[in-house]
């Protein structure tokens, strides 16, 4: 991960964890980035891509790792 790349490991947590997670570190960006966050609970890829939505935030599955997502922030 680049400077402005973040990673939250949120496996093993069930929604609405993920999401909990994933807007503590958006709070936590200083700049613009990207956010990289693992999680494995079926509802979570719903509950982010809904986040995203609401906070117009990009979203994207990472094609490369199964139960994981980019987020990019800014």
């Amino acid at each position: 991960m680049t400077g402005g790349e973040k990673l939250v490991d949120a496996r093993g947590l069930r929604c609405p964890w993920p999401v909990l997670r994933l807007c503590r570190a958006a709070r936590e960006m200083a700049s613009p980035g990207a956010i990289r966050i693992l999680a494995d609970d079926p509802a979570a890829g719903r509950e982010i891509a809904q986040l995203c939505t609401e906070r117009s935030w990009k979203f994207a599955a990472d094609r490369a790792e199964t139960d994981a997502f980019i987020v990019l922030i800014g």
